[in-house]
């Protein structure tokens, strides 16, 4: 199919994007690397009266690394998230992420704000933001706002932007010093969308587990931080059978939807393992191991 006739902007500053946004009155959407937005509107799900690119916009796509965290403004590509030694330094789980989406074609123009505004959940991008408390800057013709991850992702492919609303910047929180980390994904191909994926990140303080972040993807109705599990972890010393209660937890927090590719009890059974074997490789590279 071909998309529905719409009119196009380019524009080449945040002003003139929100000029065009607040114009339109709820009827355009913003284009960027347009990996999400191009199918759907081939599929006419969605059928935009104007398309806004902001791929002109100079000072959206950086990456600043900050003592307590690490600033990625919206434009920055996926590949460039995934191969920045930057990010590799300080926030490598994020670059592990960033490997499993899709294929490299796609991560060459697919942009972190695209991802997280589209909020597909299955998709890395919106597990990481919850994993790293990150909190999402936007601006609008009212001024800008900062959104926590938490409060962000609202349902499928629905957030809590408003239609004149510009996501501009994300800052993910920096794990502490000597916290070990794990990602782990299923697809039933390399470069599809995961089935169920799992993220973690931890300390060890006195052979005790401490902060604790558990987060996963492709299991329910929006990427989600496994707070149970997180409860049970925190405070304890690392072990089977605490790993074996964590990831019980979440078998019993998640509500995976049945479809064409996997079944609700399979994709729940995934999410249990996914975050046993995460957890077991976070703790052992927080103890000095090999992740």
């Amino acid at each position: 199919m071909k998309p529905a006739a719409f009119d196009y902007l380019a524009v080449e500053s945040v002003e003139a994007a929100l000029e065009a946004l607040a114009r339109a009155g709820g009827e355009a959407k913003i284009v960027a690397g347009g990996q999400s937005l191009v199918p759907m509107l081939n599929f006419r799900l969605l059928q935009p009266a104007l398309l806004v690119d902001i791929n002109r916009i100079p000072g959206l796509d950086f990456i600043a690394v900050e003592p307590a965290r690490i600033r990625v403004g919206a434009l920055t590509r996926h590949h460039r998230q995934e191969t920045a030694p930057e990010l590799r330094e300080h926030l490598p789980v994020l670059s592990a992420a960033m490997a499993e989406v899709a294929h490299l074609a796609i991560r060459n123009r697919g942009t972190l704000g695209g991802s997280l505004s589209h909020a597909d959940p299955a998709a890395e991008l919106p597990m990481m933001a919850l994993l790293l408390d990150a909190e999402i800057a936007t601006a609008s013709p009212s001024g800008g706002r900062r959104i926590a991850a938490r409060d962000f992702f609202l349902g499928p492919l629905a957030t809590g932007l408003a239609e004149d609303e510009l996501l501009i910047e994300v800052a993910f929180a920096r794990p502490a010093a000597g916290s070990g980390w794990a990602f782990e994904e299923v697809a039933r191909r390399s470069g599809d969308f995961a089935l169920a994926a799992a993220a973690v990140t931890l300390r060890l303080q006195d052979g005790r587990i401490a902060e604790p972040h558990v987060a996963l993807t492709g299991v329910d109705e929006t990427p989600l931080r496994a707070g149970a599990a997180e409860a049970l972890l925190d405070g304890e010393a690392p072990g089977a059978e605490l790993f074996a209660a964590a990831a019980e937890a979440v078998r019993r927090r998640v509500q995976p939807n049945t479809d064409l590719h996997a079944s609700a009890d399979y994709r729940r059974h995934l999410a249990g393992v996914l975050v046993r074997r995460t957890l077991e490789k976070a703790a052992a590279q927080a103890a000095g191991g090999r992740a």
